[in-house]
């Protein structure tokens, strides 16, 4: 029960960390500005710490704890993924494109014949 209470309180002050979320990308943004004159390279630098910094923090509440489960499992499953070979890939680009041809001078005959038509029509 009292892992229950743990997780309300940790819960409770999730507002807490994505507000110190939302201060660390915006001190990010303001520092980028005014430190306009310095060294690109340490603005960047500093940028990719803020950010880490930021994202960790998310990592820590409900929500970002989830979305960051999420992300590891959908790279697992990139891994179980079987792609085609080069093989299969190189015919199967064929038969689209051959089918894209037929399809193609099937709307052309079409649009031809409804041309001729029209056109015998209206004279």
């Amino acid at each position: 029960m009292s892992t229950n209470t743990e997780a309300k309180a940790a819960g409770g002050l999730d507002w807490l960390k994505w507000l110190v979320v939302i201060g660390l990308v915006g001190g990010g943004i303001f520092a980028n500005w005014y430190f306009q004159d310095q060294s690109l390279l340490l603005r960047v630098v500093g940028l990719v710490v803020l950010g880490a910094a930021a994202f960790f923090v998310a990592t820590l509440t409900e929500k970002g704890g989830a979305a960051w489960s999420l992300l590891k499992e959908a790279r697992s499953e990139i891994r179980r993924v079987v792609w085609p070979t080069n093989q299969e890939t190189t015919q199967t680009t064929i038969v689209v494109l051959v089918l894209i041809f037929i399809f193609a001078l099937i709307l052309w005959l079409l649009d031809w014949m409804l041309s001729a038509l029209v056109t015998a029509v209206i004279g």
